[in-house]
């Protein structure tokens, strides 16, 4: 890749951000460092498509599909089932992935060009150009341009901290040590002190995952044992969308800091604050960057929440068709349903509400993450079109359920004992279990074909696809038996 020209500057800062730049110097050195070289990359406009014009998806585009793509696959956030659709799409068209030799880019160091299966540095030999990555790495941009282009589509997931940390807490129970030491979730963070250390192994998974993930510094508060930020309430916030998807009526908005009420803990017999009263999401100049940066690079950020707009409008984006994003949910955890975070308030216990309060607390740059993002993908559904994207969204889940009584014994997702054939069975980790899908018989073979690329697990797909790339001069089984967490 040389030098980007003018037209690929990076489109970052506006009237609103040129202020926060002026009063962020000591957090802009250790940015450079981090993020340093060549990320000036211009992001282009969404550029909004017709709506599809048949259900049979036969129409052509109006546009070229987007084919290079980057998509930064974040924890726990429902990034397993966006990452079957990417699988499945270059697969069909075979496009070529930046695959990592196992399963993750060397996580959770930061992401490295050199960790991606046949790539050649700069200057090296000439190779086939990669057209899509996305596996698990901690995000770092100068790497990652050394890898794909600039003007590559860039994308990602987040989800409410507070669902995301009863997800984490069930499947990196033995993963973190903070959260292994802990008898129980509400015990974590009634004094989430008392058992995290930063920097202790596995303990990036207990707090600001999504932070983590994305790459970004942390304030030097929150790398000292110590620390405990309590930044000013912000006199203006923003609001913040609550209903949850599909429910047909106008969301409606909730003030972000009235969830961050004082909640009394006890260590060593002396009241403190488990974490931050209240999140600053406007006044603070180091968030206020942090989020101006990811803002100028990420095209397009999904909400797990809303997880089928966030598909119609990353269709849209793409410019694909309705059917490229028509998937089964991958990597979900049994009993653990559809959680929609913030969505489900209203249905809470007391105890429930506390516990989602003190996670969105402790966890309170990725709530602030949440919040912003939450508040994009809304700005730009209102752009969409409210009435057209209900339209859909319906039509996405349709097609969805009418793959999946077509593909699937029972119609939907199994417990893994079900699931016999090892092509199909998911990862089994952590203390839930993960469910999968078994096939119908008697499907014709393009059907048997299609079905497989939607239950296919990542794990299982990711080795599929590096065979296809990387044939191996012998016959190897799937290496199922000592897969990382992910």
């Amino acid at each position: 890749m040389g030098p980007l020209s003018p037209t690929r500057t990076m489109r970052l800062w506006g009237p609103r951000s040129l202020g926060v730049a002026l009063g962020v110097f000591m957090t802009i050195g250790f940015a450079l460092q981090l993020w340093g070289g060549p990320f000036q990359r211009r992001l282009p406009g969404l550029h909004l498509r017709q709506s599809w014009a048949s259900s049979s998806g036969s129409a052509a585009p109006p546009c070229p599909p987007r084919q290079r793509l980057v998509f930064l696959k974040t924890h726990k956030s429902g990034s397993s089932s966006v990452l079957s659709l990417l699988h499945r799409y270059g697969d069909r068209h075979g496009l070529r992935f930046a695959l990592p030799a196992r399963y993750q880019f060397g996580y959770p160091r930061l992401f490295q060009a050199s960790r991606v299966k046949g790539y050649r540095p700069q200057g090296g030999d000439t190779q086939p150009p990669f057209h899509i990555l996305c596996h698990h790495m901690r995000f770092n941009l100068k790497e990652v341009l050394q890898v794909m282009p600039s003007d590559s589509f860039f994308f990602s997931i987040v989800r409410d901290p507070a669902a995301l940390a009863r997800s984490a807490f069930s499947y990196y129970k033995s993963t973190s040590s903070a959260f292994r030491k802990a008898p129980s979730l509400a015990a974590f963070l009634a004094n989430p002190r008392a058992f995290y250390r930063p920097g202790a192994r596995g303990d990036h998974y207990a707090r600001n995952l999504l932070w983590f993930d994305f790459g970004l510094p942390f304030p030097q508060e929150m790398r000292t044992k110590r620390g405990n930020p309590q930044p000013p309430q912000d006199p203006n916030p923003p609001k913040l969308h609550v209903l949850p998807s599909g429910t047909g009526t106008r969301a409606h908005t909730l003030d972000p800091n009235a969830l961050f009420h004082p909640i009394p803990t006890v260590a060593g017999g002396h009241s403190q604050m488990s974490s931050s009263a209240s999140l600053d999401l406007g006044s603070s100049s180091f968030l206020q960057w942090s989020l101006a940066w990811l803002d100028s690079v990420f095209d397009l950020v999904l909400v797990a929440e809303y997880f089928d707009e966030s598909l119609v409008l990353l269709a849209d984006a793409l410019c694909w068709g309705l059917d490229d994003v028509v998937g089964f949910m991958h990597n979900a955890q049994a009993g653990g349903g559809q959680d929609r975070g913030p969505a489900s308030n209203g249905g809470l216990t007391a105890e429930d509400r506390q516990l989602t309060a003190r996670a969105r607390a402790w966890n309170n740059l990725d709530w602030a993450l949440y919040v912003h993002f939450n508040r994009s993908l809304w700005a730009r559904i209102k752009q969409y079109g409210q009435s057209r994207l209900d339209r859909a969204v319906a039509e996405l889940r349709a097609r969805r359920e009418a793959l999946a009584k077509h593909c699937l014994v029972g119609g939907e997702a199994l417990d893994p004992k079900y699931i016999t054939d090892r092509r199909f069975r998911p990862f089994q980790f952590g203390s839930g279990k993960v469910l999968g899908y078994v096939l119908r018989s008697g499907l014709s073979l393009q059907d048997q074909q299609e079905c497989e690329r939607l239950a296919t697990p990542e794990l299982q797909y990711k080795d599929k696809l590096d065979a296809k790339q990387f044939p191996p001069t012998v016959s190897l089984p799937l290496k199922t038996s000592r897969l990382p967490s992910h």
